[in-house]
C-alpha cells in the first residue's frame, strides 16, 4: 500500500538506462548535493527518479498558489491597515492571520519554485532546517490565531454583555503569546528534539517522520497535539457553544414575534446580532478550510511515525502542496463575506467589484469612506 504511489519506473528512466545515462541503481536521492545526503532519510532510497513532469507541475502551481497569497493576503492587510474603521481588536487577530498566511508563501513559496526548477534542494543544509522551522511557525501561528478568533466569537455571542471586551492591548498580548509558544516548538528540532528533514521529491523540508527514533517521534506526537488537536477542540468548543446561542435567540426572536403578531423584531441590535454571527459563520469557513487543507499533511506524518502504509516520493509532494493551499483561501473567503472588509475593498480597489453594478460598488465605497472617515 502506498500514499498517493507512483509508477516504479517511468518512461524516461527506461530510456536513460538503454542509453547509458546513467550508472548503478537509480533512485529519486541521486541528484541531492553531496552536502544534503546526511538529512536524507534511508526511506526514499527505494524509489527511481520521480518524471520531470511532475517537478514542472510542482514549478507551476506553486508559482500560481504564491503568487494568489502573496497578493490577497497582502491586500488584507493593506485594507485592514488603512481603513480606521478595521482597525479593531478583532481584526487585530484577522491581521495576524493574514501575515501567517503571507509568511508561509512569501518563505515557502518562493524556495520550492527555485528548488522544483533545478529538481533537488540546492539551498543548502541550514536553508532546509530553516524552511521547515518557519513553515511550522507560520503554521502554527495560523491555526492558533484562529483559535482566539474562535474564543472572542465565543465571548460576543455567547456571553454577549457578561463578557469582557477584548482590548487593543488584550489582543495584541494574546498574538505576542501565539508567537512565542510556537516559536518554542519550531526551534526545538535544531537543538536535538526532532530533527528537518528534506521531503520525499526533495526540493522541500519538513518534519522527519520516518525516523525509528522515538525523540523524532514522540516530537511529532507532542506538536501534533498542542499546534493541531489543542486549537482544533478549542475551535469545536467555541463553535458548538455559538451555535447553540445563535440558534436559541433566533428561536425566542420568532415566538416573541408571534406573540406579538408582527413579521419580525428586527432593530439596530438584533441586526448587530445578525452582524456577529456573520462574522462568526466567516471565522467557520476559514477554520474549516484551514484543517482541510492541513489535515493531510497531519496524515501523512502519523503515516511515517506508525509506520502503517509506504509514504512515496509523489504522496508526500501533493500533501505539501495541499498544506499551502490554505493560505490562499482566507483573503478570498474574506473578500467575499466579511462586510466591512468587502465596502473598504471595493472603496480601494473598485475594479475588483465582482457582482452587482456600478451604484452597488459606488454605495459601498461611498460607505467604506463614511466608516473611515466617522473613525
Amino acid at each position: 500500500m502506498s500514499v498517493s504511489g507512483q509508477l516504479k519506473f517511468s518512461p524516461w528512466v527506461a530510456s536513460a538506462r538503454i542509453a547509458g545515462g546513467f550508472r548503478g541503481n537509480l533512485t529519486v536521492v541521486d541528484l541531492v548535493p553531496p552536502d544534503m545526503l546526511h538529512m536524507v532519510d534511508n526511506h526514499w532510497y527505494q524509489y527511481p527518479p520521480m518524471d520531470p513532469m511532475w517537478y514542472n507541475i510542482l514549478t507551476v502551481l506553486i508559482t500560481i498558489l504564491s503568487l494568489f497569497a502573496i497578493v490577497g493576503n497582502g491586500m488584507v492587510l493593506y485594507i485592514f491597515g488603512s481603513t480606521k474603521s478595521l482597525r479593531t481588536p478583532s481584526n487585530l487577530l484577522v491581521c495576524n492571520l493574514a501575515l501567517s498566511d503571507f509568511g508561509t508563501m512569501s518563505t515557502m513559496g518562493i524556495p520550492v519554485i527555485i528548488t522544483s526548477y533545478h529538481q533537488k534542494w540546492i539551498l543548502g543544509p541550514f536553508m532546509c532546517e530553516l524552511y521547515g522551522c518557519l513553515g511550522g511557525l507560520f503554521g502554527g501561528s495560523a491555526i492558533w490565531t484562529m483559535a482566539i478568533i474562535a474564543l472572542d466569537r465565543y465571548n460576543v455571542i455567547v456571553k454577549g454583555l457578561s463578557g469582557k471586551p477584548l482590548t487593543i492591548k488584550g489582543a495584541l498580548l494574546k498574538l505576542l503569546l501565539v508567537w512565542l509558544f510556537i516559536a518554542g516548538w519550531t526551534i526545538a528540532p535544531l537543538f536535538g528534539w526532532g530533527r528537518y528533514t528534506p521531503e520525499g521529491n526533495m526540493t522541500a523540508c519538513g518534519t522527519d517522520y520516518l525516523s525509528k527514533s522515538w525523540v523524532n517521534k514522540s516530537y511529532i506526537l507532542a506538536y501534533s497535539a498542542f499546534v493541531y488537536f489543542l486549537p482544533l477542540f478549542t475551535i469545536i468548543y467555541s463553535y458548538w457553544f455559538i451555535v447553540q446561542a445563535v440558534a436559541a435567540h433566533e428561536k425566542a426572536m420568532r415566538e416573541q414575534a408571534k406573540k406579538m403578531n408582527v413579521a419580525s423584531l428586527r432593530s439596530s441590535d438584533t441586526n448587530e446580532t445578525s452582524a456577529e454571527c456573520k462574522l462568526a459563520k466567516v471565522a467557520l469557513v476559514t477554520i474549516s478550510l484551514w484543517f482541510m487543507a492541513w489535515t493531510p499533511y497531519l496524515i501523512t506524518n502519523y503515516i511515517g511515525v506508525f509506520e502503517t502504509a509506504s509514504i512515496t516520493p509523489l504522496g508526500s509532494i501533493w500533501c505539501s502542496v495541499f498544506a499551502k493551499t490554505g493560505s490562499v483561501y482566507n483573503p478570498i473567503v474574506y473578500a467575499i463575506s466579511h462586510p466591512k472588509y468587502k465596502q473598504a475593498l471595493h472603496a480601494k480597489f473598485p475594479f475588483l467589484q465582482c457582482g452587482g453594478g456600478a451604484s452597488e460598488t459606488t454605495s459601498a465605497a461611498s460607505g467604506a469612506a463614511a466608516e473611515e472617515n466617522k473613525a
